[in-house]
């Protein structure tokens, strides 16, 4: 994976079409930004509950799109990034309805969680009370077999994604002829779905076991040796998350989002900078995603102090929903859809008011932190709230998950923030010296952050009063200083 910004996006949502229309356009409108790309769930069906991350069939491309030739085209000239969702797959898929018709005598029973098969004994109140939840409500989902009998499924997510017991033979094939797919068709690198949900042990939290770190390590390898690296995603409290690190390939920083954006609203960096003193350097960092703004990898949990406080994350959520007008406060919790109740959904460009320089600073901050930047296609193009979608699906992270296609591309790349990102990707992808050392200094309003190398430096320096934000490259002795402020006037 090269060390420049890449993007994320699904394939249908940017271009309107299909994936041979991506490579057009990643060639022709966003030609040279972008070394990788993260394409979101492209598998049958696209549509489904959870926007392609309940696959009926893994393996199969959503016929739509394209098929895995056009992926393989695609990744001739990118460093392709593609989801293994490893934790569950679609209740509507040929193994699950096998089950249900046959139920034990089904070939795929073994294939699926049950929670007699996690608790043999029976699930006491103490065990239930340990087990992680991404939602509130129970983890199982009761389906009817034949003969009138009935089990009750692991379904962690959503009842329509049935819970994989990946160290079952099943579970392990079923892995194995996902990873052939990729290995044949050019992605070279994975991102482990909800891996930290994978393993589950009856007494334990079930979420992060010891156990699940050997099945990501045994994964990894199976997929280093097709030539193929592993991103892992897992939120989780910040400490949680730098022992994992330590573990594993690579890992999000996905406590960044809201500490730039609590930085922005306090005009303090002491938060930023205490975290990026001590964050994993093996990771990929983001603004926004396909999912809402994290707030758990910031907050306290069972005691022990957060990145933020209570109070802090609080002011937070407060802030964004102000800044957005209330539309977040329309997509966030109980009031749409959602998988995660831990999540803001807003775009990033809204969640900080439509503001431009404080959107290209918020950038710039992320293109300096340790780690390779990943930009998100609603991102480039600074989306706003999508609130008619929102309307239509009553799904809340479609409010940051919109419909474009090349006239409204075209447009959106004419805006003066969307001009100087562009310039501001071409900064962060030309100086070697994000391949060197990093250190920084800060007082409360202002932080500097420095980027060493043998021949080269780069240094951001943002200073939150005078609302002030300057990059200096220095290359073979040449020096080029761009003004975040100037870049937006031209």
């Amino acid at each position: 994976m090269k060390n420049n910004v890449q993007l994320i996006t699904y394939v249908d949502r940017l271009t309107g079409s299909n994936i041979n229309e991506l490579n057009n356009i990643l060639n022709e409108q966003l030609a040279g930004l972008f070394s990788g790309i993260h394409l979101l769930p492209f598998y049958y069906p696209i549509d489904g509950s959870d926007a392609g991350f309940d696959p009926i069939d893994h393996t199969q491309v959503d016929s739509r799109l394209g098929s895995w030739q056009d992926v393989k085209t695609l990744g001739e000239n990118y460093d392709l990034m593609a989801d293994l969702i490893v934790n569950h797959m679609s209740a509507q898929s040929a193994e699950f309805q096998d089950v249900l018709s046959k139920g034990k005598d089904s070939a795929y029973w073994d294939l699926f969680l049950t929670k007699e098969s996690v608790f043999p004994e029976g699930l006491s109140k103490e065990d239930q009370e340990k087990i992680y939840r991404p939602r509130p409500g129970s983890c199982f989902t009761k389906f009817a077999l034949p003969n009138g009998e009935s089990a009750d499924f692991w379904t962690t997510f959503t009842d329509t994604q049935i819970d994989i017991d990946v160290t079952s033979a099943g579970g392990q094939d079923y892995l194995d002829r996902i990873l052939a797919e990729f290995s044949q068709s050019n992605v070279k690198i994975i991102r482990l779905d909800a891996a930290g949900y994978a393993l589950k042990k009856a007494g334990t939290s079930c979420f992060m076991l010891d156990d699940t770190f050997e099945f990501i390590k045994d994964l990894t390898l199976k997929a280093n040796k097709l030539g193929i690296e592993t991103l892992v995603e897992i939120h989780s409290y910040y400490q949680t998350q730098i022992e994992i690190a330590k573990r594993v390939g690579k890992v999000y920083d996905f406590a960044l989002p809201p500490l730039i954006l609590h930085s922005l609203f306090n005009k303090d960096f002491s938060a930023l900078a205490n975290w990026l003193k001590i964050s994993p350097r093996n990771c990929i960092t983001v603004l926004d995603t396909h999912d809402g703004i994290g707030i758990i990898d910031v907050g306290p949990m069972e005691g022990k102090a957060g990145l933020l406080t209570n109070e802090e994350i609080d002011a937070l959520v407060d802030e964004i929903h102000l800044k957005s007008e209330g539309e977040s406060k329309l997509a966030t919790g109980a009031a749409a859809s959602n998988v995660d109740l831990y999540q803001v959904n807003c775009t990033y460009y809204d969640a900080l008011g439509k503001n431009d320089f404080d959107y290209l600073v918020a950038r710039a901050l992320q293109f300096f932190a340790p780690g390779t930047p990943q930009v998100y296609y609603a991102g480039l193009l600074a989306a706003t709230n999508d609130m008619d979608l929102l309307a239509n699906t009553q799904v809340g992270r479609d409010i940051n998950r919109p419909y474009l296609d090349k006239a409204s591309i075209n447009d959106a790349l004419q805006k003066p923030i969307t001009k100087a990102l562009t310039k501001l990707i071409g900064i962060r992808n030309s100086s070697e010296a994000f391949n060197g050392e990093f250190t920084l200094s800060f007082e409360q309003n202002e932080l500097n952050m420095l980027w060493s190398a043998k021949d080269c430096s780069a240094k951001l320096t943002v200073n939150l009063i005078v609302n002030k934000a300057l990059i200096n490259i220095i290359n073979q002795g040449q020096s080029t200083v761009t003004d975040l402020n100037t870049l937006l006037s031209k």
